[in-house]
């Protein structure tokens, strides 16, 4: 009785061990999938929610510039959070600038010689993206492809009618570069406008614009998409996506308007 006993002591205590290896197992198990598919699951929605709360929040930033240029309100301030990067700011003195944009007649009556506009940027680590409030406009870029899109235009227009162009440039300024993680507050006032209303190009001199973007941070593609598909204009020499300079023809224009709009950024 004693050995029968004894053997069925070990059974069960054989039994317990082998149900708790197998708890245990399917516990780690669990837990390796978990993190092998779930953890980097998570971490990627959480850089897409980062990416799309930076997409609103500049374009909350292009409200406020609207605001001090074309509502003449003297002052903005704008609280956001900033995850997953930084918001940096490189003003139009800054080189590499951002763009620069030129536009000229057939005759060679020059316009606007060189305009520069800064670059208020997102870079995301994380995602590989960057966001950019430059010239009024709300641009997107991915770090590993040629391509980019226009999240919200600049207020630029065409009247087919009386072929009036109207051309508002935002020029972002500031006492030097600067730089921030976290929450920010961007502070912005409105500094000089200039105005330029031009009627003298006659219907047989054509009006060009040449766009020339930073080769380092390019949204050409774009502004292409812009300039030709929203404004009409007619893309004559260049490709976009390469870091080169694009020159276009205006459609047919007799009055030329040109506004150039001061944003000081005084702090983030």
């Amino acid at each position: 009785m004693t050995g029968k006993n004894n053997r069925v002591s070990c059974t069960a205590g054989v039994s317990e061990s082998i149900g708790f290896l197998l708890i245990f197992t399917i516990v780690i198990a669990g837990i390796g999938l978990v993190t092998l598919y779930g953890y980097p699951m998570l971490l990627k929605q959480q850089t897409s929610a980062d990416e799309q709360i930076m997409e609103k929040n500049m374009i909350v930033l292009q409200n406020d510039v609207k605001s001090l240029a074309y509502k003449t309100v003297p002052y903005k301030e704008t609280s956001l959070k900033i995850g997953g990067g930084a918001l940096s700011l490189y003003n139009s003195s800054y080189t590499p600038a951002s763009s620069a944009i030129k536009i000229y007649d057939q005759n060679n009556i020059v316009y606007e010689n060189s305009f520069q506009s800064g670059d208020l940027l997102y870079s995301s680590d994380s995602a590989g993206t960057d966001i950019s409030l430059q010239n009024g406009a709300v641009v997107k870029r991915q770090h590993s492809e040629p391509g980019s899109v226009m999240l919200a235009e600049p207020r630029w227009f065409y009247d087919s009618d009386t072929k009036t162009m109207v051309i508002n440039f935002v020029n972002l300024t500031s006492t030097g570069m600067m730089a921030k993680t976290g929450v920010a507050t961007v502070q912005m006032a409105l500094g000089e406008t200039r105005f330029q209303k031009t009627d003298t190009p006659p219907l047989a001199a054509p009006v060009y614009l040449e766009y020339t973007p930073n080769p380092l941070q390019d949204y050409s593609i774009a502004w292409d998409n812009y300039f030709q598909k929203t404004l009409g204009m007619t893309l004559l020499s260049g490709t976009p996506g390469n870091g080169a300079m694009l020159k276009y023809q205006l459609p047919l224009t007799t009055t030329l308007v040109i506004k150039q709009y001061e944003v000081i950024i005084r702090s983030l």
